[in-house]
């Protein structure tokens, strides 16, 4: 949630700002804010709405000229997004200005501290705590950093601050604590952010400071970085992969078409280097240590929240059939409340695409706590959840800027069959001969991705005869069940149409009453076990005028004769329905999306990282 960006050095800030918060805001776009020094004071411009909004009002004659800044753009937690609660915030005495991303906990206790002394606040938000509280401080006769690390050990939260000092324009102080932040090396310069995508146009070399942490940047190059006990740490300078190109449209409408159809490269990339098919064996060299601990689990929980969940309920699926160890799926949000029962012989998987999803990352410590073994997938390299872990697999998806999630799906399905795979040859329980067949479909799910894709035109069609729906259910059996769930959300998220995934047989049990001739049903009806059942709750909606639309196996007579609309992809193995049914659902959702008029990257209320709980 929301997006910090930071410079300190001999280039111009504002335009290195701004283009930053663009790059930033599918993380936030409530409201808008930057700070800069210039001549001896910090000024503050902030708008509410997109950054655009902001880049609007700064070109109006504004001077902007400085060395040194820090902005934001926000996806509201505290206070409705509005002018006075947009971030910069600034001290009573204005001597202390940041950018705040997280949530403190206790900050009605604070304030009401802070007010008993005097302090008058201006905005509905918990950040202003934090700069008087720095303020307050700072009368001690104590330096801006020690002001700083003792505001934080009395705060309760999670954050990731950049912190400017109106009397030391050439420092920036950044801190983290469950919140990310990055700082890129520049040249006598330093970049900060919340992630790597803004940075990487100007350096490749970055810092990631653990949660604890606190770096003291300054103008021509120096830096300390240390912790709230003040021992000073020597971070690794780290390269960061990812090109420029790589954040960009690349000639598409929206990021979320061009993510959709960077999907079988995706998919080619999560595989890449880890399956040779020749000699049909898998290397996940991220978890080779620990495979006999796996194997040796009484049971494996994978933890996550939203689409990583779905991706989830399909590795149950998986690891369930193909290697015959029990798997148990939580909602990260869940698992840290209702005291978990976790054994040492239990093996933890959080799955997160940024790696800084706040729910998750508190799953991960709990079971860390209780002494399971820990795995992460994700997508981001030096992300919290990578480093949290005992160990884990990347899952090479690339830079995902759309809100929405789609590839980071898919590939995280790409790397759970993996792991099922080898944990299933590993322990014999999965026959040679289907490993070999399932290794082998894995390898051509690229090119069977390739082939849904070419059906855009029909798949966009399908799609405008649902404007107008209400309420859209989807329906699916087996492997189809997470696919409609995921189906369901991606129309949920950038269309605002309500829309439910169920097991089909649920139908029956109370959503059925809800169907008439206005309500649409979705039905993953591919070949495999269930076929049969799903044709008969294709007829029960049919006998209840509802309209039946069908992703269907390629040249399914059986399918055709049921529904009046079919969307077919190639004929696999049912373990691969995810994968290839999950691409017209996310083609759906988006052109209802586009002729609805939404904003398609950036959907309302939602943010790309959930950094807090």
């Amino acid at each position: 949630m929301c997006g910090i960006i930071g410079y300190i050095g001999d280039k111009q800030a504002t335009p290195i700002l701004i283009n930053g918060l663009e790059r930033l805001e599918y993380r936030g776009y409530d409201s808008a804010g930057l700070a800069i020094h210039q001549n001896g004071k910090i000024n503050v411009y902030k708008k509410k709405g997109k950054v655009s909004n902001l880049k609007e009002a700064l070109a109006n004659n504004i001077n902007t000229a400085s060395t040194t800044g820090i902005a934001h753009t926000r996806w509201a937690t505290h206070g409705k997004p509005n002018n006075i609660n947009a971030h910069p915030h600034i001290s009573n005495n204005g001597q202390i200005v940041l950018v705040h991303n997280g949530i403190i906990e206790n900050y009605a206790e604070l304030k009401q501290a802070l007010e008993d002394r005097g302090y008058v606040f201006h905005s509905e938000t918990d950040t202003e705590i934090i700069c008087n509280l720095i303020e307050e401080i700072k009368k001690e006769a104590v330096s801006t950093i020690e002001a700083v690390k003792i505001a934080l050990s009395r705060v309760t939260g999670a954050y990731g601050l950049a912190i400017l000092s109106r009397d030391e324009p050439d420092q920036l102080i950044v801190a983290r604590k469950g919140s990310p932040i990055v700082v890129g090396v520049g040249k006598g310069e330093f970049f900060v952010a919340s992630d790597a995508v803004p940075i990487v146009e100007y350096t490749k070399d970055v810092i990631y400071l653990n949660d604890g942490d606190i770096a003291v940047l300054k103008k021509g190059g120096e830096y300390i970085v240390s912790d709230m006990n003040n021992e000073i740490r020597n971070p690794e300078i780290q390269k960061l992969d990812l090109d420029i190109e790589v954040i960009e449209k690349g000639g598409f409408e929206h990021f979320m078409l061009k993510e959709i159809f960077e999907q079988p490269k995706a998919i080619e990339d999560s595989i890449r280097g880890r399956v040779n098919l020749t000699k049909k064996t898998i290397a996940l060299g991220g978890i080779r240590d620990y495979e006999d601990t796996i194997l040796s689990a009484k049971r494996i929980i994978l933890v996550a929240c939203g689409t990583s969940w779905h991706a989830a309920l399909a590795g149950e699926y998986f690891i369930e059939d193909l290697a015959r160890i029990p798997v148990e799926v939580e909602y990260a949000s869940e698992f840290r409340y209702r005291n978990p029962i976790i054994n040492k012989n239990d093996v933890v998987i959080a799955i997160s695409q940024s790696g800084e999803t706040a729910d998750t990352l508190a799953a991960v410590q709990i079971a860390k706590e209780k002494g399971a073994l820990v795995l992460g997938i994700c997508n981001v390299v030096g992300s919290s959840i990578a480093r949290a872990t005992d160990a884990g697999i990347y899952t090479h998806a690339g830079s995902e800027i759309g809100v929405a999630s789609t590839k980071a799906f898919t590939t995280q399905l790409s790397v759970l069959l993996l792991l099922a795979l080898r944990l299933g040859s590993l322990n014999k329980n999965l026959p040679k001969k289907r490993f070999t067949e399932i290794l082998s479909g894995l390898c051509q799910i690229p090119e069977h991705m390739q082939k849904i894709l070419n059906k855009k035109d029909q798949i966009f069609k399908l799609a405008e005869s649902l404007m107008g729906a209400r309420d859209v259910f989807y329906l699916g059996r087996g492997y189809g069940f997470p696919t409609a769930l995921e189906g369901a959300l991606k129309l949920k998220e950038i269309s605002y149409i309500h829309a439910e995934g169920y097991p089909a047989a649920e139908m029956k049990h109370g959503p059925i009453a809800l169907i008439d001739k206005n309500v649409p049903v979705i039905f993953i009806a591919t070949e495999g076990r269930s076929l049969d059942k799903i044709l008969s709750n294709m007829e029960e909606i049919i006998a209840r005028a509802g309209k039946v639309i069908a992703i269907s196996s390629q040249d399914s007579k059986s399918v055709c004769s049921v529904a009046k609309e079919v969307i077919e992809i190639p004929r696999t193995n049912e373990v691969f329905v995810p994968f290839l049914a999950t691409l017209p659902l996310q083609m759906i959702a988006y052109q209802i999306a586009v002729l609805g008029g939404c904003d398609v990257d950036k959907p309302r209320n939602l943010a790309k990282s959930v950094t807090v709980e």
